[in-house]
């Protein structure tokens, strides 16, 4: 059973950061906050978070959940597998549903005026809300942080996700709010999974403890 403690700082560190975050989404104008979003900007920044975007990306929880199969338990790749699984597909059916015409920052590049675009990047038009990388790396990290089962890297792992998230922004590929909601998502979905793989009536199944190949004959 993870420590307790693993849970509670990692939502924590989600919660303090999205209330800070959703205090400046509601008293700032959308695109005054995108802009004020990049204070800083440089080669090497724009270098940096063009790379560490990619842990967002949903083939590293695939991966990820395919390396668990092969050498953790059934219940630690259901948490992973799960956990991203369900949150993607709510992402796609907001996306593609009731959010389907909400534009991504490029369509409003007039409006933003002078602000920092990373040269050459290939910047994505419509599907803006919510943030899909946001949605993947919270639910990702989530699990990575009851895998370590270390309280102090549960902070460090949901860092992690604040930085990719946070990477969409200064990239120009999402708004604050689609961050905001993803990242709600992601944690949410991985909570509620992880409720029932480790608490619930559920969780008691032996075979969730078994490795892929150790069956009982």
């Amino acid at each position: 059973m993870p420590d307790k403690r693993v849970i509670s700082w990692f939502m924590a560190s989600w919660l303090l950061v999205s209330v800070a975050v959703l205090l400046a989404v509601l008293l700032t104008e959308k695109l005054d906050l995108h802009a004020a979003m990049h204070p800083f900007h440089s080669e090497a920044l724009d270098a940096f978070f063009l790379s560490v975007t990619h842990v967002g990306d949903g083939l590293v929880p695939l991966a990820l959940s395919l390396l668990i199969l092969a050498f953790r338990d059934i219940r630690s790749f259901l948490l992973m597998g799960l956990g991203c699984g369900f949150s993607a597909i709510v992402v796609q059916l907001l996306k593609r549903g009731p959010f389907a015409s909400v534009d991504r920052p490029y369509m409003f590049k007039e409006q933003l005026g002078a602000m920092h675009w990373v040269p050459g990047l290939e910047l994505h038009h419509h599907f803006s809300f919510p943030s899909g990388h946001s949605t993947a790396v919270f639910s990702m990290c989530f699990a990575l942080a009851v895998f370590i089962n270390r309280p102090t890297w549960s902070v460090a792992v949901a860092f992690l996700a604040i930085l990719v998230a946070y990477s969409r922004v200064y990239l120009s590929q999402h708004f604050t709010e689609d961050i905001l909601v993803g990242a709600a998502l992601g944690t949410l979905t991985s909570y509620m999974v992880y409720r029932w793989l480790y608490l619930s009536g559920f969780s008691k199944r032996p075979w969730l403890d078994r490795r892929l190949g150790h069956f009982p004959k």
